[in-house]
């Protein structure tokens, strides 16, 4: 049977370890940030230390099926996550990232309330080198035949246009990302691939031409 100061521990330990996670996904301004990662481990925390206290004290005196509580977190934190994954205008699904990051919280959450520090720990390192480390080295990857080059524009709307203008000319959208500057105006940075590198001028004097763009850069 578990005592209040194990209770506490594994409350607080939980909300740690998220935090570390939530901080890179918050950094990076995800759907889902510091305080929804916190959540989602500390509710699976409770989820199993409410499975431990059924097991412990109810279980001699009736049948129940308390680890289906645990499990039923892992299928149901399905539901968060589907909610952090979107389409953007110009046809790029994002938030996937976020999505697994919920998931393996929701993971970490539920070791933590069973007790098995170690390995929630071990993950939790794990998760912050894979997210940090890793999203730099996939977007260093070359694929044989490609040229890559960065995008980035300042508009005083959500240019739409944009995913018509890069299909025309083959290129791949690798990433989108928008963030809203000061006096309304949005900053999106593209990473995208060329078949042909003789399409890039082309490339940024049609995203130029568009009326809502007031600035477009490039690199690579």
């Amino acid at each position: 049977m578990l005592d209040n100061k194990q209770i506490i521990i594994r409350l607080l330990l939980s909300i740690l370890l998220s935090s570390f996670i939530g901080i890179d996904r918050e950094s990076t301004k995800k759907p889902a940030g510091l305080r929804t990662h916190i959540l989602v481990s500390l509710g699976s925390t409770l989820i199993m230390l409410l499975s431990i206290y059924i097991n412990g004290n109810f279980q001699q005196d009736s049948f129940y099926y308390s680890d289906r509580i645990a499990a039923q977190v892992i299928s149901g934190i399905g539901f968060l996550g589907a909610g952090t994954i979107l389409r953007r205008d110009t046809g790029v699904i994002t938030g996937l990232t976020t999505a697994a990051s919920l998931w393996v919280v929701a993971a970490i959450g539920l070791t933590i309330g069973a007790g098995f520090y170690l390995a929630a720990i071990i993950t939790t390192v794990l998760v912050i080198i894979t997210l940090m480390s890793f999203h730099r080295i996939g977007r260093r990857f070359k694929t044989k035949g490609y040229h890559y080059i960065s995008i980035s524009l300042v508009s005083v709307d959500k240019p739409g246009q944009i995913g018509q203008i890069l299909g025309d000319f083959g290129a791949n959208i690798l990433s989108i990302d928008i963030d809203h500057k000061d006096e309304g105006l949005i900053r999106v940075n593209l990473d995208i691939a060329l078949k042909k590198f003789s399409n890039k001028y082309d490339i940024l004097n049609s995203l130029a031409s568009i009326d809502s763009i007031i600035e477009v850069s490039q690199s690579g």
